[in-house]
């Protein structure tokens, strides 16, 4: 059974900084072959992606919004993705969420919630 579990989540003041990190487990396949994801949902909105990683880790995505700010990595010998956030302001408040892509299937995990307020 395919499991993500995300953690680093929080309450941080504008201007702060986070690493959310997202262990994977019990793929068929080995976590390297997924492409990596990190999406958020705030309230009211629809879910976005934020940023993305290939599974040999050679090609980084982001939102134009998180540019400069946000960096997605991967150590695959311990399955896990992580999303260091820099800069933070409120606009960055959602509960965000990691997906492992391997067509044809997309996995999510529970999401964090991050909250960024003075």
């Amino acid at each position: 059974q395919v499991q993500l579990v995300e953690s680093g989540g929080g309450l941080v003041q504008p201007g702060g900084s986070l690493t959310l990190s997202c262990v994977a487990s019990g793929f068929t396949n080995t976590f390297s072959t997924y492409t990596m994801r990190w999406h958020r949902q705030a309230p009211g909105k629809e879910r976005e992606l934020v940023a993305s990683m290939t599974s040999t880790g050679g090609t980084t995505n982001y939102a134009d919004s998180v540019k400069g700010r946000f960096t997605i990595s991967r150590d695959n010998a311990k399955n896990t993705v992580y999303l260091r956030m820099n800069s933070l302001n409120p606009e960055d408040t959602a509960m965000y969420y990691c997906a492992a892509r391997r067509v044809p299937y997309i996995y999510w995990g529970q999401g964090t919630q991050v909250t960024v307020s003075s």
